[in-house]
Formats: structure tokens, C-alpha cells, sequence
């Protein structure tokens, strides 16, 4: 099998991510991390903010020329604070949207030149609430949707080029609900996956040989709420 290579992931020191990282590892690839706080592992890294355009594709440059290429890249990074639209100050309205979307736009669009040269692969990362909406979530909603129209067609765009394959994961046991009121925390018995599981469906887009493409993978819970 086939090493994965060097793999730029966001929001790798934790959940999802991180999770990934030890995948990429394991399989022999080389993991590099964008993420606000520092990976618990010894792994290449930049801090930055995904809501800083400016400061992700610097980082996304940078990792990429100590790692003198990339052969993937995975946007797992994302944020959500739940609550009604008139609730929620504008701000912290649309950093969701920014982390989410603008972020994932930015570091795919710093990394394509890179990717084309190596014939590489994007792994987005949308939600089951990219596909299916609910109430107090429309930050979420948006930007996670937002992710599913920019991947299609960036999958048109760079057909030929780049591999372009949207995850669209259910919940997971990870942090993402820490720190939340309790009415937006799933409750003890929730049905979700484990990171690690959902880390593997990632690794087996990577492994597709040239020309086959998986172009959108939903990966939930047997038992997930949110989907269909």
C-alpha cells in the first residue's frame, strides 16, 4: 500500500483531525497541521486562525515548502456556536461561516498549485447539517452547506487535475460540543462515531488510483439523528 505522502490537514491537534494525523502516520505519510493551538504530538505545524485568510495561506505555503510539496490536503478544521439568529451577536455569527467556509476556500486555494503539480487530492469536510437543516444552527447550516456547492464545483473546475472528495461526517465523540449550554450537547446516550473510524474513511479516498474519484462520502452513526 501505497504511503499517503505529505497531507496538509486543519484543525489537527484535535478530534477529527488529530485523529487523522495519527491515520496519516500509521500509513506513513507525513502529517502537517494548521490549527490554533499546538498538536500534542510532534508533528509539523503553524498556528494560525482559519478566519485570518491571510494568515492561513501563509501557513499553508509555508508547511508546504519545508515539506517540499503536498499530495493531499483534508479541511477538518470547523466551529459552531449554536443558538437563534437574533440571538447571537453578528460576530460570532459569521466567524462560523469564516472558520468554516472562507477558511476551507483558503487553504484549497493556497495549496492548488502544489496539488496540481503532485496530481493531489482535497478532502473537504461538510456535515450531515450540510445536507439537512435545523433550528438554532443557521451559522452552522450555512457555512456547512456552503461547503457542499464550493466543493462541487470545485470538483468541476479541477477535474483532471486535483482529486476533490466531500466528507459529510455525523457526530463524533470529540470535544466540538464541550463548552456548550446543555440543551446543544447530545445527550449521554447519543449515537455518534468515533474519530478514528471516520479518520479511516478519509485515508481510503487517498487511496484511489488515478482517475477514480470518490467524490462525496456520508459517514454517520448506524443510528445518526441528523441524517437522513
Amino acid at each position: 500500500m501505497n504511503s499517503p505522502g505529505n497531507v496538509l490537514i486543519t484543525g489537527g491537534a484535535s478530534g477529527l483531525g488529530a485523529a487523522t494525523v495519527e491515520a496519516v502516520r500509521k500509513e506513513g505519510g507525513r502529517p502537517l497541521v494548521i490549527d490554533r493551538a499546538a498538536p500534542e504530538i510532534d508533528v509539523d505545524h503553524v498556528l494560525a486562525d482559519l478566519a485570518d485568510t491571510a494568515a492561513t495561506e501563509r501557513a499553508v505555503t509555508e508547511l508546504a515548502e519545508t515539506a517540499g510539496g503536498l499530495d493531499a490536503v483534508f479541511t477538518a478544521a470547523g466551529v459552531d456556536t449554536p443558538g437563534k439568529l437574533d440571538s447571537l451577536p453578528a460576530e460570532t455569527w459569521e466567524r462560523v461561516v469564516r472558520v468554516n467556509l472562507f477558511g476551507t476556500a483558503a487553504v484549497v486555494r493556497a495549496a492548488l498549485p502544489y496539488l496540481e503539480r503532485s496530481g493531489g487530492t482535497v478532502v473537504t469536510c461538510s456535515s450531515t447539517l450540510g445536507i439537512k437543516a435545523v433550528s438554532d444552527a443557521t451559522a452552522y447550516c450555512a457555512s456547512k452547506w456552503g461547503v457542499v456547492g464550493f466543493t462541487r464545483a470545485l470538483a468541476a473546475e479541477t477535474a483532471g487535475r486535483v482529486g476533490v472528495t466531500m466528507l459529510v461526517p455525523g457526530g463524533m465523540h470529540t470535544a466540538f460540543f464541550d463548552g456548550r449550554d446543555d440543551q446543544y450537547k447530545p445527550p449521554p446516550d447519543a449515537k455518534l462515531n468515533q474519530p478514528e473510524d471516520v479518520a479511516q474513511t478519509v485515508l481510503f479516498a487517498l487511496r484511489q488510483p488515478a482517475g477514480c474519484q470518490v467524490r462525496e462520502l456520508v459517514v454517520c452513526c448506524s443510528e445518526e439523528a441528523s441524517w437522513p
